[in-house]
Formats: structure tokens, sequence, C-alpha cells
């Protein structure tokens, strides 16, 4: 009787001591792995801005099929050519322009036609949100951005 209760209490105490070391294992493990950093999100993002573009007073179409859907990241489409769509974060409007079969410079425009339009044959100015902005070229699209970029010969 006496081993009885003995080892009655011996496999208590293991089965207790069991019991606390899978616990404290566990409570262990859960802050670890729930701490466990997440991959950084890609950097995709989804919103519109809009431009115009005008030329000795003529606002250039951007309608013709050439100029629709050029790129994953930044893009118009035929719905309203003037509506960029911007799908990735830190495009700038030189990323945006160079998807179309155009050229932009500071200095010069050259159309899809290819047209030159230069400054010294005539002023070409660019305008963020209705404030000349000489760099707009460099500066990152931003939601609900309207640029206009002008030239007017001289």
């Amino acid at each position: 009787m006496k081993f009885f209760v003995i080892f009655s209490i011996v496999t208590i105490l293991v089965l207790v001591s069991i019991f606390a070391l899978f616990s404290k294992s566990q409570t262990t493990l859960s802050p670890s792995l729930t701490s466990t950093p997440t991959p950084p999100a890609e950097d995709k993002i989804n919103f519109t801005a809009s431009f115009t573009i005008i030329t000795d007073n003529i606002t250039r179409s951007f309608k013709a099929e050439k100029y629709h859907n050029l790129s994953d990241d930044v893009y118009i489409t035929v719905d309203n050519p003037t509506l960029i769509h911007v799908k990735k974060s830190g495009i700038t409007w030189d990323d945006f322009f160079k998807t179309l079969p155009m050229k932009l410079t500071k200095d010069c425009l050259t159309t899809g036609d290819g047209e030159n339009l230069c400054n010294g044959k005539g002023a070409l100015k660019f305008y963020l949100n209705n404030t000349e902005t000489p760099d707009l070229l460099e500066k990152p699209i931003k939601e609900s951005d309207k640029i206009l970029i002008n030239f007017i010969s001289t």
C-alpha cells in the first residue's frame, strides 16, 4: 500500500512537471511566432492623377491606341486618356512620360507625331496643381495631382 501511494505521488509529480514544461514551451514559442516579421508588402498602390498638354492653344489628344496601357505600373486608358492610373509607389512624372511614344524633357517636347517643340522656338512650361513647377518631371506622382504642360511658340 505504501508503495502504491509513493508511486501515485511520483506519477502525479511527473505529470504536473510535464504539463508545466509543455505549457512553458508553448508560451515561449508563441511570442516568437507572432513576432516573426512579415515580409514587406509590394509597393503596389492604386490611385489616379491627370494631365493635359496644350501647344499653341491646342489641347493634345491621347485617344489613339498607341498611348494606352503601355505599362503595368502607370498608364492611361481609352475611356479617359487624361487620367493616369498609378499602380506602383515612387513613380515620377518622367517615368510616366517615358512609357508613352513621345519624348519630354525640361526643355523639349517631341510629340507622338514627331513634332519638336523646344525652348528657344517658344516657351515650354510645367504646372503642378496650378503652380509653375520647372522640375516637374523629377517629382513623384501623387494622388489627385493635376499637371499642365504648355508650349507657346514665339
